[in-house]
């Protein structure tokens, strides 16, 4: 097991990775820039560093600043945690180049799952059933032709997307050209990339991903499902396992999929395989991220297993000690994102409490949310034995939970956990109305 570790990255998740690594006994970097000299994971971590300033490019992307930093502190190891560089293959190939470990997959298998057009090329190989698409398309001419060949409406997607950026709805021809130009310049400067792809629209559907580990032994564990159908313009809000909307019958032939899949893919580390269910039940294979899921938390109360420190683990060589017979998937999980509506400073703060009442949050009193990040202040997680005492549990934990000074959506969360579509379960991608 690694003695030290840096974390390359701020926030919520920062402050959960470092509080994985205080209960596993391992020492703790934390990075920084300017604005953020008095946030949480500053404060808990046993050091911590200041490289650069506020803006993500000059700190948390700074990539070389990273890299000395932890080797100055006698960091073995780097988690990337969501985001920045959590997927970056050339950061991961640093890493090994300085004798790091980048608690995560190897940037051979980063290479070659993230270019999206080009893994579903290996979904398919591995037995998933892939939405009909493209490969990259270099000319609005080829794009063109392609949506004729697929039929309208199509999707256009970033190769190297993520986090709903560079992602457009095509109804008609009419739309194609502006879409197609506008994908790809957001793709280009939010990832470097600007080559995108055409898939076929499934509607109406769900979005349902499986969250696997596979450690280096080659043992693979599935942990279940979880629902992130609440989304808007992209952008997830709520997420629930298990899907309402999945027989147990589909879980368990599903599970078995992911795990073959990652097994002939040759992956290491946390996963998650994303998925499209259609109306018919039928799972389309979208893509999958090489990196730990914002909404990991959930997985981890339905199922009791600590997904960062099994990353730590993962990555340090220590096999997998329980089988997927061991996953107990019984209960029900709900998570609300709680995000910043706009820019403030927090005068008080009351979290809720209770059995199975989770709130991952970087927020203490006088904390500044600043515009130079994303708007996440937390995530509020409920479990219970039923769903239907879940969703009381979450309608209650949002009516206590008091964030004063900074607007937030807790309003607009306690609106979706009580409409009658989420009630029944009854929902799709739709519900925010993004289609």
């Amino acid at each position: 097991m690694f003695s030290k570790i840096l974390i390359a990255n701020r926030g919520e998740i920062a402050v959960r990775i470092i509080r994985a690594c205080k209960e596993m006994g391992v020492s703790t970097v934390a990075v920084y820039s300017k604005a953020d000299k008095n946030a949480l994971h500053v404060a808990l971590a046993d050091q911590s560093y200041c490289i650069g300033e506020a803006e993500a490019s000059e700190s948390y992307l700074n990539e070389n600043q990273i890299i000395s930093t932890a080797l100055l502190a006698g960091a073995q190891a780097i988690h990337p945690g969501y985001g920045f560089l959590s997927e970056n293959a050339r950061f991961a190939r640093l890493c090994r180049k300085n004798g790091l470990v980048f608690i995560g997959p190897d940037p051979e298998s980063m290479e070659r799952l993230s270019d999206k057009a080009r893994l579903k090329e290996l979904a398919a190989a591995a037995g998933l059933d892939v939405i009909p698409g493209t490969k990259a398309l270099p000319t609005l001419e080829e794009a063109r032709n392609a949506a004729g060949t697929l039929g309208y409406p199509v999707m256009l997607k970033a190769c190297a997307g993520g986090g709903g950026r560079g992602i457009r709805l095509i109804r008609g021809e009419d739309e194609l050209e502006e879409a197609y130009l506008q994908a790809r310049a957001e793709a280009q400067a939010a990832f470097g990339d600007g080559s995108v792809y055409l898939e076929k629209y499934i509607f109406p559907a769900r979005h349902v991903e499986l969250q696997i580990l596979a450690d280096e032994q080659g043992h693979v564990v599935c942990l279940g499902d979880r629902d992130c159908s609440l989304q808007r313009r992209n952008q997830k809000l709520l997420e629930e396992t298990p899907s309402p909307a999945v027989s147990p019958a589909q879980r368990e032939r599903m599970a078995a999929l992911c795990i073959e899949a990652a097994k002939k893919l040759g992956y290491v580390g946390a996963g998650t395989l994303e998925f499209l269910l259609d109306r018919e039940g039928r799972f389309w294979f979208m893509e999958m991220n090489v990196r730990l899921q914002v909404e990991h938390c959930v997985t981890e109360m339905l199922t009791g297993v600590d997904l960062v420190k099994w990353q730590i683990r993962i990555a340090a060589g220590i096999p997998l000690d329980f089988l997927q017979k061991d996953v107990p998937l019984s209960g029900c999980a709900i998570e609300c994102r709680i995000n910043a509506q706009s820019c403030g400073t927090l005068k008080m703060l009351h979290t809720p409490g209770g059995p199975s009442v989770r709130f991952d949050s970087c927020l203490i009193a006088g904390t500044a949310v600043s515009p130079y990040y994303d708007a996440l202040l937390g995530k509020l997680v409920v479990y219970a034995k039923t769903r239907e005492e879940a969703l009381r549990k979450i309608r209650a934990a949002l009516c206590e939970l008091v964030i004063e000074d900074i607007p937030t959506n807790i309003e607009e969360q306690l609106n979706i956990v009580g409409d009658e579509r989420f009630v029944t379960g009854n929902y799709d991608l739709t519900f925010m109305g993004n289609r």
